[in-house]
């Protein structure tokens, strides 16, 4: 029976390895990787294969050398980290592939900084064009890695972060592992003329928000909202909420399940002589919604902690009500606010399962609400090297909801 390939991550060099590792390093038939690796082990009597392009030809003799005895291949970091195990898992089928993980550049970094990291995203601009999705991490989290190349380095990220509205705390760490290790910050006052060291990678933390770039409006950029891991109503979406939402200047509207009050904010806009209610049970998002009403300096809407359905009751009556989330609890929520709002008010729902669409327009229908419903398929070009492409966000539907004739 033919042995499995062994796949080992060298994590940041040798001393990485295992006793179990550099047995089968020592036993094996065959030895595959890149140069540097395979420099290590020189005195072993394996054949050795450097890995290089095409790939096509060392899979080829993998899988030709397979019968022969053990084959070792040695890669970078962790082989499932954008390594080779992928490739080879691929190729030969994941029973034929045993895979030894170890420490990755990733995991390596924030050691060094003595960050945790379980909260930390990651984003590869290693051989492609990637920015647009550091532009989008960087809205949606606050501890990232970057995977660099020569081309993206540290200065190309850093003029990211230069435009992006947090500020942010960047270190740059080189040749992580080796002995010419260094580690680094860059800011303002780095050496326009400094080169770094290739392998590194970026670590970013997010830090305050800065000034908004202009007044509330609507469609308010989602960057300019304090919020975390993308947790808001996307502007665009927002925008067709409000309109759905067919707000008078002196309404009363309950933005409930406020998250990050986005769509209660933007629409004191359109409420010169109304007012908003914002209802959210999460203490840290209250926050958030605290520090948004303080950023654009909204005097007519008030927040509320609290779990829904409860203190709606306590509320003024609603002329309109927005729902962007309220959980299992939808139903309560509905059955509520469907008996305490005004005449000739309206009732939007925002949802982005199939599991909640159903029963909202069931419930709604119940009370004798006449119901429309509008699919938002947004799609947002990205710049590629040679054009745009487009990226669809999640599909959302908006549930209108009104109340008597008009």
């Amino acid at each position: 029976m033919t042995e499995p390939v062994h796949v080992i991550g060298m994590g940041l060099g040798p001393s990485d390895l295992t006793a179990s590792h550099l047995a089968l390093i020592e036993r094996a038939t065959v030895l595959v990787g890149g140069k540097r690796h395979l420099s290590y082990f020189g005195q072993t009597r394996a054949l050795k294969k450097e890995i290089s392009s095409p790939v096509s030809g060392v899979l080829d003799f993998i899988e030709q050398n397979m019968a022969a005895g053990l084959v070792v291949v040695l890669a970078s970091g962790d082989p499932l980290f954008f390594g080779i195990g992928k490739t080879l898992i691929a190729r030969l089928g994941a029973d034929n592939v045993f895979i030894h993980p170890n420490v990755t550049s990733m995991a390596a970094a924030f050691a060094r900084l003595k960050l945790p990291w379980q909260d930390a995203a990651w984003v590869s601009l290693h051989g492609r064009e990637n920015m647009s999705a550091l532009a989008t991490a960087m809205d949606d989290r606050a501890l990232l890695c970057v995977l660099t190349d020569p081309k993206n380095d540290p200065w190309a990220v850093k003029k990211q972060v230069d435009s992006h509205a947090y500020a942010w705390q960047m270190w740059v760490l080189e040749n992580l592992g080796a002995p010419e290790e260094k580690v680094s910050t860059m800011d303002a006052h780095t050496d326009a003329d400094t080169v770094f060291a290739q392998p590194n990678v970026v670590v970013l933390q997010k830090g305050e928000l800065a000034v908004p770039s202009g007044p509330l409006r609507l469609g308010t950029p989602d960057n300019w909202f304090v919020h975390e891991k993308g947790l808001i109503t996307k502007a665009s979406v927002r925008v067709l909420s409000l309109a759905a939402l067919e707000l008078a200047p002196d309404n009363i509207l309950w933005d409930l399940g406020a998250g990050s009050g986005s769509v209660g904010i933007e629409a004191t806009l359109f409420l010169p002589d109304g007012f908003v209610y914002a209802v959210e049970k999460n203490q840290g998002r209250v926050a958030q919604i605290k520090a948004n009403v303080a950023r654009f300096k909204v005097k007519n809407l008030s927040i509320f902690l609290a779990e829904l359905p409860q203190g709606l009751t306590d509320l003024p009556r609603p002329d309109r009500v927005f729902i962007g989330g309220s959980g299992k609890n939808l139903g309560q929520v509905l059955d509520v606010v469907a008996t305490v709002l005004n005449p000739l008010g309206r009732i939007v729902v925002n949802t982005v399962l199939m599991e909640t669409l159903h029963p909202a327009v069931s419930k709604l229908e119940e009370k004798g609400f006449r119901v429309s419903l509008t699919q938002a398929q947004i799609s947002k070009s990205r710049n590629m090297p040679w054009g745009r492409r487009m990226d669809a966000l999640n599909p959302v539907w908006i549930i209108v909801g009104k109340k008597g004739k008009l």
